[in-house]
């Protein structure tokens, strides 16, 4: 299976440098693929290009690569500004912010670039693959591959069908997850998926219980880390996550399952609004140097 998506996908687009479009496009070049990382502005792809350094390194430092193999992932990145000069890629993949309006003309322009035997696949973590695919001349070839963050350490990979998703397509793109040493877990086009459909009213009910005065964002987080045996708590998990995603996320599940249980807390709402978005702004429920 892996051998099959290296024979037929050599170079990779990536569109967004952001924590998950540098992750995948760190994972690609490790993987052995020439990767393209396309963003809008210089400064976003300097900051994803020193990441993929960063965390290159720390894999050097933990014996994971040599500093050989560590050298060889990074020149198989080229930075680009330039969407255009993606045509000659064999496979494309958006990890763009998590609206649909955004994703939406990207894929548009993507249809346009790409030959048409390209497969555009989306890392969403909650908006429809079918609604994407409608924007594009090419639905059977749209398909969803979410990672999840940190991507060069997290095994799963959730491989969406849209309505009109190929077996082909389908096929593809769970051997490209193989290659990349994932595990890709099939899963059908619903609003959050299987993760975010069950994490985010997770995150969601512990805001809640912060907000009515239940628990202190500490006491939430240990309950889950004592008594569930949770790697971490809802509420710095969310902060991980950063706090305007699950918000955009919540509100994709309140739209598309049209279940009020999927109403975003206030106190969530307005943290973002405030601009307390977790550890990338450096305030969120916990405070971050």
């Amino acid at each position: 299976m892996e051998d099959t998506a290296k024979s037929t996908i050599k170079t990779i687009a990536v569109l967004g440098a952001g924590t998950m479009g540098n992750g995948i496009a760190h994972v690609g070049a490790r993987s052995g693929f020439n990767v393209m990382l396309c963003d809008l502005q210089q400064d976003f792809l300097d900051r994803g290009l020193a990441t993929i350094e960063k965390n290159l390194a720390r894999e050097v430092a933990k014996d994971k690569l040599t500093k050989t193999q560590a050298e060889e992932a990074r020149g198989r990145i080229t930075p680009t500004l330039d969407r255009e000069s993606l045509a000659g890629c064999d496979f494309a993949i958006e990890a763009a912010t998590e609206r649909f309006e955004i994703k939406s003309a990207l894929f548009r322009d993507l249809d346009r670039i790409m030959r048409p035997e390209v497969i555009l696949a989306s890392n969403t973590s909650s908006i429809s693959i079918t609604k994407l695919a409608a924007q594009t001349k090419r639905p059977v070839q749209v398909i969803g591959m979410h990672f999840f963050n940190p991507v060069p350490v997290m095994q799963l990979v959730e491989v969406i069908r849209g309505l009109a998703t190929s077996q082909a397509t389908f096929d593809t793109v769970q051997a490209l997850a193989v290659a990349f040493g994932k595990t890709p877990v099939e899963v059908n086009d619903a609003a959050g998926f299987v993760s975010n459909r069950v994490l985010m009213p997770l995150i969601n009910e512990a805001v809640f219980a912060v907000m009515e005065g239940v628990a202190t964002p500490e006491a939430v987080d240990k309950v889950f880390q004592l008594g569930m045996a949770h790697p971490m708590g809802p509420l710095t998990l969310a902060d991980f996550i950063g706090l305007d995603v699950c918000l955009d996320i919540m509100r994709v599940l309140e739209e598309g399952i049209g279940d009020p249980k999927y109403r975003p807390c206030p106190l969530l709402v307005r943290m973002v609004d405030a601009g307390w978005l977790g550890r990338k702004s450096g305030r969120g429920f916990y405070t971050y140097n």
